[in-house]
């Protein structure tokens, strides 16, 4: 075998285009020539709500009455066990999971939570499925993880998991899925009804196929959530063999922090075992003692958020005025993301198009589902007001 300096897969993963990230820079570049606000860029899935005044009034407590060397050195390497506690405690108070402070594994945010917890079951030739459209993350996770990724195609009626082909496309060498709910790009949260038969499916398959199919929710988007009606069941009480990947990035406002963890259920197959293939992967992967700082900080704002209000106002002003510019957007529940049909076939070229209006939009392809727009509204409402008269003109510009 001749010698190679470097990975070919790693080198193509590194070199390839991330039309996010694209659009992005793209819109950085475009605010040098013109001003930063006349561009309306809905690329970046970034919280734009500052994190809420106790995160910041922990941790100065904490760096003023902390010993440093106790404060910033490693913790156990599943994670602090009063944090763990914390987190359990929370869980339990909220949703009566059962859950203990030796079922959870702290990580470094949900990217962290999702590869571990994929290291630690697939093996190779297995395959994992999901749901499109999904976070284009998951694809990568997967094949890193040396297994395939099956995506279940949308229903483009009202985003829920699509059920009929999702049982149709289950196959016994299925050993995992992962929903994420609610649900980036859509904001969909997916119902309790559809999510009881999706259980109800992976039970049956269980049973015939004679082996464990994982759940694996992915979780940061749970608090964002702006209408009373609107809940999102807690998985863990649904179906047995699940995981909750979790992160505080969305609900705090600490994307940068790299904070999360995995909840391994309780009433798991084998859970002590499960558990310990979790904290094997870490080791691998070298996710070991999540940030010591962060630990602290969470376990003392456990149940906070951020101003969700500002959220909730500007998804209102989004979808009740591009509805009424004739856009067809699918009404988000949750999360920060409005997902609208594109007003021709190509996602891509409306996207180009919209440019021509300084509008930053990004095309679906990458989420799994052709002809839509993904648009992040964790924005400022301002700038959202600048650029209604934006979109009304795009839509005019397609005989709107």
């Amino acid at each position: 075998m001749a010698f190679e300096p470097f990975s070919k897969s790693m080198l193509a993963l590194g070199q390839a285009p991330s039309v996010i990230r694209e659009t992005f820079e793209y819109g950085n570049a475009r605010a040098k020539e013109i001003g930063r606000e006349n561009v309306f860029d809905f690329s970046l899935g970034n919280p734009s709500v500052p994190a809420p005044d106790s995160v910041h009034t922990v941790m100065r407590d904490l760096m003023d009455n902390t010993n440093s060397v106790l404060l910033h050195g490693y913790t156990s390497a599943v994670g602090a066990e009063p944090t763990r506690k914390a987190i359990a405690d929370d869980i339990n108070r909220r949703f009566s999971a059962g859950v203990s402070a030796s079922d959870i594994y702290m990580t470094c945010g949900a990217a962290a939570s999702l590869t571990v917890t994929l290291h630690a079951i697939l093996l190779p030739g297995d395959t994992c499925m999901t749901f499109a459209p999904f976070f284009p993350e998951y694809r990568v996770f997967v094949e890193a993880a040396g297994a395939k990724l099956n995506v279940v195609p949308a229903d483009t009626d009202k985003f829920q998991m699509n059920l009929p082909v999702f049982e149709a496309r289950i196959t016994p060498e299925t050993k995992a899925v992962i929903i994420n709910t609610p649900n980036n790009p859509t904001g969909v949260i997916y119902t309790e009804e559809n999510l009881r038969a999706f259980c109800e499916i992976l039970r049956k398959k269980e049973a015939e196929y004679g082996h464990p199919i994982y759940l694996i929710a992915d979780e940061p988007y749970r608090e964002l959530v702006y209408d009373d009606t609107a809940k999102v069941p807690y998985l863990v009480n649904l179906y047995d063999n699940t995981f909750v990947c979790y992160s505080f990035s969305k609900s705090l406002s600490l994307p940068g922090e790299r904070i999360g963890y995995i909840v391994v259920s309780p009433k798991m197959q084998e859970n002590r075992l499960v558990y310990a293939a979790v904290c094997g992967s870490g080791r691998a992967l070298g996710f070991v003692c999540a940030p010591s700082l962060m630990q602290r900080v969470v376990a003392e704002n456990l149940g906070k958020t951020s101003d969700l209000a500002v959220y909730k106002k500007n998804r209102d002003l989004l979808y009740t005025n591009l509805t009424k510019y004739g856009y067809r957007c699918i009404y988000p529940d949750g999360a920060f993301y409005l997902w609208m049909q594109a007003l021709e076939e190509d996602a891509n070229a409306f996207c180009m198009k919209a440019r021509d209006y300084e509008l930053l939009l990004v095309p679906s392809d990458s989420f799994g589902c052709k002809g839509y727009v993904r648009l992040a509204y964790c924005v400022t409402t301002e700038m959202i007001e600048r650029s209604l008269p934006a979109f009304e003109k795009l839509a005019k510009a397609y005989g709107k």
